[in-house]
C-alpha cells in the first residue's frame, strides 16, 4: 500500500461495477466498439469492452471493423451514428483518439486527451458535453486534488448516472481525500468566529456545534466537574468558600437556578419537579417526580415500579441497589399519605444524587439500557426541565466553558482533575463514543434521518450539516465564510456520494475530524462488505481501512480483512517505534475480538510501498512474504 492511497479499494469496486452492470446508453454519448455480427434492417451486434449490445446503424458497415459510435436514439431501440471511419488493429490509441477529436471538433489539449484516454481505457461511453466539462475541471483542479482522483470522480459520475455538475464533482473529489477535514473545520470555525455580519443566534448555534465536534469528550469532562461540585456541596465539612464557588459555577452554567443558596440548592428541586411535565420516566429525576405526583391510594403500584427501576438500573452498584431497595421496603410499611410520599421523595432524591455522583467517574462512558449515562441521571435530579440528551450535553459543555474561565483556584484544580481523569479513562468505549459523537454532530446523513417517524427533529436541526444549509441561504453571509462553508459541505456530501452499493456489495466512507486533549487528527474509515439476503450486513466478511493522520505518528493506515470471521490486520507506518508499542496490545486485541466471536490470525506492521498509486495491486489475501514486522497469533 502506498501513502494516502485512498482509491485502492474504490478503483477495484468501480471496475467490478462497470463489468457487472448492463450497458446503459444515453443520447449523445460516444464510445468505442467493434461490429461482431450484422443482421437485416441495418441491425448489428456490437461489442463494447466485455459487453455486447444490439443496435441499429445509420449506414451499412462491415463486420469486424472497429469504430467510434455516437448514440442518436435510445427508444424504441438503440440507434447509432458512426463518428470515425474503420480503425485497423494497428491503429494506436493515440491515433484513435486524435481521429475522434478531429471528427467531433474537440480541442487537442493535454487535459482533453487525458480525459478521453481515461474513458477509452475504461471503455465507458461519454458525451461531447461531458468531455468539454471534464476538460474544464481538469484545468482548474482544487489544491491537493490529483488528476487521477479527478478522473476517478468523473468516471463514477458517468457510471452511476450522477448529474455531471460542478457541485457533484467537487463533492466527490473532496470525499476521496483522506486528509484535510480537520483543517477545513478549523478554517470554517476561525472565519465564523471573526464574522460580524451574521445574526447572533445563527452564529452561536453554529459555534456550539463546531466546538462539540472538535471536543467530543467535553460532555464527559463536564459530568466529572458536576460530580465533583455536588460532592463539595454535600460535604458540610468542606470550607464555605469552596462550597460557594462550586454553587456559583453551577448557577452560572445554568445547572442550578439563580435564586438557590447553600441551604436549599437540593430541596428546591423537589418543588420544581412537581411542576415539570415528565419527559423520560426512566430518568432518576422523573422517578422522584413520579413519587411526588402519586396519589396515596396508588402507593403499592409505585413501590413495584420503583423496585423494578432499581433492579434494572445497571449504573448503580449492587450495594447501592440494596440500600435503595431497603429504603423502598421501609416506605412500603408506612401508612400511605401525601406527607409520607414527600418525605420519601426527598430521601430517594438524596440517595440517588449521592449514588450517581459517586458513579460518574467509574462509569464515564457507560450507558444504561435506555441510553442514559450517570451524568444524565444526576442532571435530571438537579435540573428536571432539561429533558433531552442534546440539552444535557450542551449544558455539560457550557459547564466546562464556565469552569475553564473561572479564576478561582479550587475551580481550576477541579478542571485539571477532570481532564486528567478523562485522559486516564481512554479505552475502546471512549473511542467509540468519540466517533459516534463526531459523526452524529456532523449530521452527514441527516436527510435520511428525517424519513424516520420517530426521529428527534430538534436534535437533527442542531447537527452541523443542516445548519450549514441554512447558513448558505443567508443573504448576509460574507464571501469568505460562504466559500469555507461550501468546502465543508462538499466534504460531507462527498462521503455520501462515495458510499454506495452494487448489488450485495456495499461501500461506506466516513471522514472524522478528531481532537483529543489538544492533539488533532484526521481519521477516514472505508468499509467494504456485502449484504445478506435478509438485507443485513454480513459480519463474516469485510474489509475495513482506517486512514489516520496524527501529530505524533504522522500518517498511519490500518488494513483489516475479515474472511469467515478470521481477521488479519496490517498496519502501515514509517515510524520504527510502532513495533514495540504494538507488541503489548496484541493480546488485548485477540481477547477483545474473541469476545465478539472473531479469531485474530496475524498482525503485520509494514512501511508504505514506494510505488505510484496507478501501479498498485492489492492482494486481498494475507501475505506470507512481506517486509516489516509480523505478529502471528
Amino acid at each position: 500500500m502506498t501513502s494516502t492511497s485512498f482509491n485502492t479499494i474504490q478503483m477495484q469496486q468501480t471496475a467490478a461495477m462497470s463489468s457487472n452492470q448492463p450497458l446503459a446508453l444515453k443520447q449523445g454519448q460516444v464510445f468505442h466498439g467493434t461490429i461482431k455480427q450484422l443482421y437485416p434492417d441495418q441491425m448489428a451486434e456490437i461489442q463494447v469492452g466485455n459487453q455486447k449490445m444490439i443496435a441499429k446503424l445509420e449506414v451499412p458497415l462491415k463486420a469486424g471493423d472497429a469504430h467510434f459510435f455516437q448514440v442518436t436514439g435510445t427508444s424504441p431501440q438503440t440507434e447509432l451514428k458512426v463518428v470515425t471511419g474503420p480503425m485497423a488493429q494497428s491503429t494506436s490509441p493515440t491515433q484513435q483518439m486524435n481521429q475522434l477529436l478531429e471528427s467531433m471538433n474537440l480541442p487537442k489539449t493535454a487535459e482533453m486527451q487525458q480525459v478521453l484516454s481515461h474513458f477509452m481505457k475504461a471503455q465507458i461511453p461519454i458525451s461531447k458535453e461531458q468531455l468539454v466539462q471534464a476538460e474544464a475541471w481538469l484545468k482548474a483542479l482544487p489544491e491537493g486534488i490529483t488528476k487521477v482522483d479527478a478522473l476517478q470522480a468523473m468516471q463514477k459520475m458517468v457510471e452511476l448516472k450522477m448529474p455531471f455538475t460542478n457541485d457533484v464533482f467537487q463533492a466527490l473529489v473532496s470525499g476521496q481525500k483522506t486528509v484535510g477535514m480537520s483543517s477545513t473545520m478549523n478554517n470554517f470555525a476561525q472565519l465564523l468566529l471573526q464574522d460580524t455580519a451574521l445574526p447572533e443566534g445563527i452564529k452561536q448555534n453554529l459555534m456550539q456545534q463546531v466546538q462539540a465536534i472538535a471536543r467530543p469528550f467535553d460532555a464527559e469532562t463536564g459530568g466529572l466537574v458536576l460530580a465533583k461540585s455536588v460532592q463539595i456541596l454535600t460535604n458540610n465539612a468542606a470550607p464555605i468558600s469552596d462550597r460557594l464557588q462550586a454553587l456559583n459555577m453551577l448557577k452560572e452554567a445554568g445547572v442550578l437556578p439563580q435564586n438557590v443558596n447553600l441551604q436549599n440548592w437540593s430541596s428546591i428541586q423537589s418543588t420544581q419537579m412537581q411542576q415539570t411535565q415528565p419527559a423520560q420516566t426512566q430518568q432518576a429525576g422523573q422517578i422522584v417526580q413520579t413519587i411526588l405526583t402519586t396519589k396515596p391510594e396508588n402507593t403499592q403500584q409505585l413501590v413495584e415500579q420503583l423496585k423494578a427501576w432499581t433492579t434494572g438500573q445497571n449504573l448503580l452498584t449492587n450495594e447501592q441497589k440494596q440500600q435503595l431497595t431497603q429504603l423502598i421496603e421501609r416506605f412500603s410499611q408506612l401508612p400511605p399519605s401525601k406527607q409520607t410520599l414527600e418525605v420519601f421523595a426527598k430521601q430517594v432524591q438524596e440517595q440517588v444524587i449521592k449514588a450517581f455522583t459517586q458513579n460518574i467517574p467509574e462509569r464515564l462512558f457507560t450507558q444504561d439500557t435506555n441510553g442514559l449515562s450517570a451524568k444524565d441521571h444526576l442532571l435530571s435530579l438537579l435540573k428536571p426541565e432539561t429533558a433531552t440528551l442534546v440539552q444535557n450535553d450542551a449544558m455539560m459543555r457550557n459547564l466546562v466553558k464556565v469552569g475553564s474561565e473561572s479564576p478561582q483556584p479550587v475551580i481550576q484544580q477541579m478542571m485539571t482533575q477532570a481532564d486528567a481523569q478523562v485522559q486516564s479513562s481512554m479505552d475502546s468505549k471512549a473511542m467509540e463514543h468519540a466517533l459516534k459523537t463526531v459523526l452524529k454532530g456532523l449530521g452527514i446523513s441527516y436527510e435520511a434521518a428525517l424519513n424516520n417517524k420517530s426521529a428527534d427533529i430538534q436534535a437533527i436541526a442542531h447537527q452541523l450539516k443542516p445548519q450549514l444549509h441554512t447558513l448558505l441561504q443567508d443573504a448576509q453571509i460574507t464571501p469568505q465564510l460562504k466559500e469555507a462553508a461550501e468546502m465543508l459541505m462538499s466534504r460531507m456530501n462527498g462521503m455520501q456520494l462515495s458510499s454506495g452499493e452494487n448489488g450485495h456489495q456495499h461501500q461506506l466512507i466516513m471522514q472524522v475530524p478528531l481532537e483529543f486533549f489538544g492533539k488533532k487528527m484526521d481519521a477516514t474509515l472505508q468499509w467494504n462488505g456485502r449484504m445478506k439476503d435478509d438485507g443485513k450486513i454480513d459480519a463474516n466478511y469485510a474489509r475495513v481501512l482506517f486512514y489516520l493522520q496524527m501529530e505524533s505518528m504522522n500518517e498511519t493506515v490500518i488494513d483489516m480483512q475479515v474472511q469467515n470471521r478470521v481477521i488479519t490486520v496490517t498496519v502501515f507506518n514509517e515510524n520504527p517505534d510502532v513495533v514495540p508499542l504494538a507488541e503489548p496490545l496484541k493480546a488485548a486485541l485477540k481477547t477483545s475480538l474473541a469476545e465478539k466471536d472473531y479469531q485474530l490470525s496475524a498482525v503485520f506492521i509494514k512501511p508504505f510501498d514506494k510505488v505510484s498509486p496507478e501501479k498498485e495491486v492489492v492482494n486481498t489475501e494475507p501475505q506470507e512474504e512481506h517486509n516489516g514486522v509480523d505478529f502471528r497469533v
